[in-house]
């Protein structure tokens, strides 16, 4: 069986900025303080 580990991705910053305007939407659509995370899918063999 694998085990998997999920470190926070480092993002470009054209990416940061896309996920940034998500969260905005999210927010106006919602009422909600909404934030998103980003995290690099790793495998780790055992």
């Amino acid at each position: 069986m694998k085990n998997r580990s999920f470190p926070v991705a480092y993002l470009e910053s054209n990416a940061l900025e896309k996920i940034q305007d998500l969260e905005k939407k999210l927010r106006e659509e919602t009422g909600e303080e909404i934030v998103l995370i980003a995290y690099k899918r790793e495998e780790e063999l055992n």
